[in-house]
């Protein structure tokens, strides 16, 4: 009886902590800017030992305490948990010269094989002398090559107040080494000719494919939970943002898997 108590206990202490670690987004300040950074993984019951297909979903909202203006995003990178892998074998890609100046239904015309993700952004345009302008649009995420390398390809497109798109490409990097496996990382240029700044990016990323016979997943992960245990906490993320005035803010995700018997 003794012993069947000391195993419970703690898998009643890791679903109390993980419960607390899924429900938290993580806000960050320096000074005026703040930050809100979230994201979540789907399935959360996974396999212990091999790795199943997964989607998962990350936000990120800029903003400022009083409310101002806060300086232009610059650089963003999304350092992914080292259990979570990406797979591009086999996958389409999508050139990037293909997206430019395209709306939606025409970038999934000419590049919708290689789509695994989408989403929405929200962004505000400044214009001297002139109310403030909001901007709403619609993301996709495609598969493609930067400069030789795995990337991706963020084609966002809006059409309030005008109708524009432009393309923003990840680079996408494995670190041998440390608790990430897979660093997304892009550089983000002037918007609206630096009159305008992005408050929100939303994104679900994630897809299965057939690749000579076989089921592939764009994203697949395991719960390394310990022996004994149904499941564990875990670092889901790590968001790193840079801005033009030199700021430079960062916030971890963590949240929790239970392991499919």
């Amino acid at each position: 009886m003794t012993r069947g108590r000391l195993l419970i206990v703690p898998a009643l202490v890791l679903a109390v902590l993980a419960l607390g670690a899924a429900a938290r987004a993580a806000l960050i300040q320096e000074g005026n800017l703040r930050v809100i950074f979230d994201g979540s993984l789907a399935p959360q019951v996974l396999p212990r030992e091999r790795p199943a297909p997964v989607t998962v979903s990350l936000t990120g909202s800029v903003g400022t305490a009083d409310g101002s203006r806060p300086p232009q995003l610059r650089q963003m990178n999304i350092a992914v948990n080292r259990e979570g892998l990406v797979s591009v074998a086999g996958l389409p890609r999508c050139p990037a010269g293909l997206l430019q100046q395209t709306s939606n239904k025409a970038a999934l015309e000419v590049c919708g094989r290689a789509l695994v993700g989408t989403g929405h952004f929200a962004a505000n345009v400044h214009f001297q002398d002139a109310p403030l302008f909001p901007a709403r649009g619609r993301v996709l995420a495609f598969n493609s090559r930067i400069h030789g390398q795995p990337g991706l390809l963020l084609h966002l497109y809006g059409t309030s107040p005008v109708r524009a798109a432009f393309v923003l490409p990840f680079k996408i990097r494995h670190p041998k080494r440390g608790e990430y496996g897979t660093v997304f990382s892009t550089r983000i240029p002037e918007l609206a000719s630096d009159l305008g700044y992005v408050t929100d990016i939303e994104m679900t990323m994630g897809r299965t494919y057939t690749y000579r016979g076989k089921q592939r997943s764009f994203l697949s992960a395991s719960c390394a939970a310990p022996a004994g245990f149904a499941g564990a906490l875990f670092t889901l993320a790590r968001g790193t943002f840079i801005f033009a005035n030199g700021q430079r803010l960062s916030a971890t995700l963590s949240r929790d898997c239970r392991v499919r018997n």
